[in-house]
């Protein structure tokens, strides 16, 4: 029998199957979940603060609910936690008004005092959030983040002092305001002491961790946590319980988006610091304020959700439980869909998915749709011989981007030649060269590897999915092919993959961003030196330079210049080598309603509900020829 992808799906679909009866298995004895859906793997955390990933997020926003939330549909901001908010006429300054009925899961009252402290929790150098660059937009946020690389003499400071050993370890410790008179070794974070006048007197401060403090300080210094800006510098002021005015950097004509995303979720205090991190986040101690709460989470199964009582919007949910599977396996997720024991799952295997779009009649449950997301990998620049330039545009030129998205992929991807995906308004991006596998040889060469020769045997990273596999096969084939060089390809399961990521333990690894917001900032800001995604090792200073111009900038089209000038110098460097624009693939029961296509791939469960006896398509089906 000839191996196809008809055959191949079908071979594939077997086993799957049996995984999907064994983890149908495994769910067994529970009283079924109104809505299920398929949730790509474990999730990291439930914290707002510390999770960056899709299955996080999808957690997170049925968790916790933000000053604004976003329109299923169209995604424009709408009141959450906040009823209202006023915007100065400079548009750095938003007003939020709180509404009265907002609750925390434990009935106590959601707060200004409850975001302050979440913000600023975020922000905090010890949380070490990869998501607080997304904060950086609020007045002196970004100083207050860099800890005391971000404060100069003169500048107002706070000192938080050591705790106990067996303090709870999500506790601040004292807190001393003064001001900064001078700072020594300031080229070297790890040996920094701070002179900082406090009542008028001087005191000198060397920054340890808890368990170094336990000894006598150098003579003449007191030990301490951390140094760093006093974070009433910073642009998040409670006016009462119910009003927060935050204040702006620059005109951001999408904070209230931002505000709507889940790092700037508000965080119950009290919770935190009585139960420590992460024990905080445990089904049985977290206090959430959005429309569902955590029953339960079973390891390498699933996460059960039910609708919050307390939650001020409760009448307009109309889910009561909900479930997400942790569920790695593309193929496995959809054997449990076709049986009937998941309503939503958010990748189908390319095979299958080539299969169903030539179906006639169409089906009723798949509607492919671009949306704002980049499908890259990612080079390490610290690593010989990917900091020589010319290697890396020999790698991308050695690229067949058509080949990838014609013979693996199935639902209209596009071959992507820069970071920031078609789609967004007014904005045409800077390309990188297309495929010319001569000019690779002849970069490569002149780095020092002719035909390949000496060249270092490398692996390509990705986390576990079928579809990465497959595609970091085929770009291993393709390297070898074009430029003779040995490459070997490694999975990991998704947080070692992210573990090594931040710790830049790889040479090239398979990377993906789905845009924060509809904007050319969400994708070219990250690629800043130091910031938190770029994992890459890369800095160029005239590219940091054009993206703090950007962020300064009110008039619009100036503004996509200045990107697109950002974007040419991330192109002709290539730290990163795109290689598809993603389309999305959701399949979504018919008796499914609330579920909408839209730009950002975005779909909040409270919004959604079931309606068995519904005739004709549904909201997805929306726009399908």
């Amino acid at each position: 029998m000839a191996f196809n992808a008809r055959n191949a799906f079908a071979f594939t679909a077997v086993a799957s199957l049996l995984a999907a009866i064994v983890w149908a298995t495994m769910g067994s004895g529970l009283p079924p979940a109104d809505f299920t859906f398929g949730n790509l793997s474990e999730v990291k955390s439930f914290d707002p603060a510390i999770i960056s990933g899709q299955p996080e997020g999808n957690i997170a926003r049925c968790l916790f609910e933000q000053l604004t939330q976003r329109h299923p549909e169209t995604l424009e901001p709408m009141p959450g936690v906040a009823e209202s908010w006023e915007v100065s006429e400079d548009q750095l300054t938003y007003t939020f008004h709180l509404r009265k009925d907002a609750l925390w899961s434990d009935c106590s009252p959601v707060t200004a005092d409850d975001f302050h402290y979440g913000w600023r929790r975020l922000l905090g150098p010890r949380t070490a959030a990869e998501y607080a660059v997304l904060a950086w937009y609020i007045k002196n946020a970004r100083r207050y983040s860099r800890g005391g690389s971000g404060i100069s003499p003169g500048d107002p400071v706070e000192v938080e002092l050591n705790l106990p050993l067996d303090a709870i370890n999500s506790l601040r410790g004292e807190l001393l305001h003064g001001k900064l008179v001078s700072l020594d070794n300031d080229l070297d974070p790890d040996r920094r002491t701070f002179l900082v006048e406090i009542d008028g007197q001087q005191h000198r401060f060397d920054p340890v961790d808890d368990q170094d403090a336990v000894g006598p300080p150098p003579a003449g210094a007191r030990w301490c946590r951390q140094v760093l800006l006093d974070f009433r510098e910073v642009g998040v002021q409670v006016l009462d319980s119910q009003t927060l005015r935050v204040t702006l950097e620059n005109p951001t004509p999408y904070f209230l988006q931002l505000a709507g995303y889940y790092p700037f979720s508000p965080v119950n205090r009290r919770c935190v610091e009585t139960h420590g991190n992460p024990q905080w986040t445990k089904p049985e101690n977290i206090v959430s304020n959005g429309p569902f709460n955590v029953q339960f989470r079973r390891i390498r199964d699933r996460i059960r959700m039910v609708k919050s009582e307390t939650y001020w919007n409760r009448d307009s949910v109309r889910l009561n439980v909900v479930d997400a599977l942790a569920v790695e396996s593309n193929s496995t997720a959809l054997n449990l869909f076709m049986t009937g024991k998941v309503d939503w799952i958010q990748t189908v295997p390319p095979a299958a998915l080539r299969i169903m779009l030539k179906q006639d009649p169409p089906r009723d449950d798949l509607n492919p749709a671009p949306y704002i997301s980049s499908y890259y990998y990612m080079l390490n620049t610290t690593r010989k011989p990917l900091d020589d330039i010319r290697v890396r545009k020999a790698l991308s030129l050695a690229l067949d981007r058509e080949e990838i998205c014609t013979k693996i992929l199935a639902a209209g991807e596009i071959p992507a030649y820069g970071l920031v995906p078609p789609g967004l308004e007014g904005y045409s991006g800077a390309t990188c060269a297309a495929e010319d596998p001569e000019e690779a040889r002849r970069l490569l060469a002149e780095a020092g590897y002719p035909e390949g020769k000496g060249f270092p045997r490398m692996d390509i990273l990705y986390n576990t999915d079928e579809a990465h596999q497959t595609i970091a096969e085929l770009i291993r084939k393709q390297w070898q092919r074009e430029l003779g060089i040995q490459i070997k390809t490694r999975n990991e399961e998704w947080a070692s993959y992210l573990s090594s990521h931040r710790q830049m333990k790889y040479d090239v690894s398979r990377r993906a961003w789905v845009g924060d917001y509809a904007d050319p900032s969400t994708f070219l800001d990250m690629m800043v030196t130091g910031g938190e995604q770029n994992n890459t090792g890369w800095s160029n200073a005239e590219y940091d330079a054009l993206i703090e111009q950007a962020a300064r900038e009110s008039n619009p089209e100036k503004r996509r210049q200045i990107f697109r000038q950002s974007e040419r110098i991330l192109m002709d460097e290539l730290p990163i080598v795109p290689i598809y624009f993603y389309v999305s693939k959701n399949m979504v029961k018919p008796y499914v309603r609330g579920f909408y296509n839209n730009i950002e791939n975005l779909h909040p469960v409270w919004a959604m509900w079931i309606d068995r006896d519904h005739k004709g398509p549904n909201e997805f089906m929306k726009g399908r020829p």
